[in-house]
């Protein structure tokens, strides 16, 4: 029978060495790959949830000073196509949603959409590759304000002569009435109004484009 010689064993030693070394190594190597997707899943979320919160800021809020009771037809159809909102707060708000999800923010407006884009705070941090020490993820993200609703039929002036008006002022129009995406009609009654940001997430749906 033959035996193994010492210097084989000798030999075989450093190989096996290499064979651990390289595994290790791999698996380190994999595992900065995925703290480097983690870090960029974190600037993503932190760029969706900065660019719905501008979208939703701007659907939120109209015009200072405008009065949704006192409205005629044709100013009603430019608050249904998104032309009335305030949107001097939308990308303030988005840059602060930025902050809170440790990431810095910037924001633009175009028209109903909003484009944010970010940078993490944090990096991928030290790793056996070089330079992931100062690697931060960016990511940028899109939302916009959709209408969904139109006016409905106005209804036609009376051939009857209105009576003169009283010494308290002019009458309030009567209920508007909006026609919805799915069938769904809203009679908004100047009299008995509901608050704006209630109203306004039947209107308008939020979402993030592409």
């Amino acid at each position: 029978m033959s035996s193994r010689k010492p210097n084989d064993r000798g030999q075989v030693f450093p190989l096996y060495a290499m064979v651990v070394v390289g595994m290790v190594f791999a698996a380190l190597v994999f595992f900065v790959f995925g703290q480097a997707a983690v870090v960029r899943s974190d600037a993503q979320g932190a760029a969706d949830a900065a660019a719905l919160a501008a979208a939703r800021e701007a659907r939120d809020n109209l015009l200072p000073r405008l009065d949704l009771a006192t409205l005629k037809p044709e100013e009603w159809r430019d608050v249904l196509d998104g032309k009335s909102f305030d949107t001097e707060g939308a990308c303030g708000q988005a840059e602060h949603f930025a902050r809170l999800n440790d990431a810095k923010g910037t924001c633009r407006r175009s028209l109903l959409s909003f484009t944010v884009e970010v940078t993490t705070d944090g990096t991928v941090g030290d790793s056996v590759v070089p330079g992931t020490q100062d690697m931060q993820a960016k990511a940028m993200a899109v939302a916009e304000v959709v209408p969904r609703c139109e006016l409905g039929p106005v209804p036609a002036p009376s051939a009857t002569p209105s009576p003169a008006p009283t010494p308290t002022g002019p009458p309030s129009p009567g209920p508007v009435v909006i026609k919805c995406k799915g069938g769904k009609t809203i009679r908004f009654d100047p009299l008995n109004p509901d608050p704006w940001s209630k109203l306004a997430r039947s209107l308008f749906d939020v979402r993030l484009a592409g």
